[in-house]
């Protein structure tokens, strides 16, 4: 088992993937599509995952997701695609 990362540094590459994939954190906090526990779980996953150097990369490339999605190897993925596909039921 590796160790894990640095919990401040995760928590910024989280909320950085948060921006390329033009997710909204607030927003969904505030709609209770995302609890204190679920942001904190993300964080936690992401100081496991074996991608950090190449979300680093990728977040420094300073790309948005063209399709609005983490990339492949985002162990956050499909988290960041369910709280976008919530907040985009609501909106007008």
């Amino acid at each position: 088992m590796k160790p894990l990362g640095d919990t401040n540094s995760h928590f910024w590459l989280v909320q950085r993937m948060a921006q390329a994939t033009e997710t909204d954190l607030v927003a969904a906090m505030a709609r209770a599509d995302l609890s204190n526990a679920d942001w904190a779980e993300m964080v936690q996953s992401c100081r496991g995952c074996d991608w950090t150097e190449g979300c680093k990369r990728w977040l420094a490339a300073e790309e948005t997701a063209q399709d609005g999605a983490a990339p492949g190897a985002c162990i956050n993925r499909e988290r960041f695609l369910r709280l976008k596909e919530a907040l985009e039921e609501v909106e007008p």
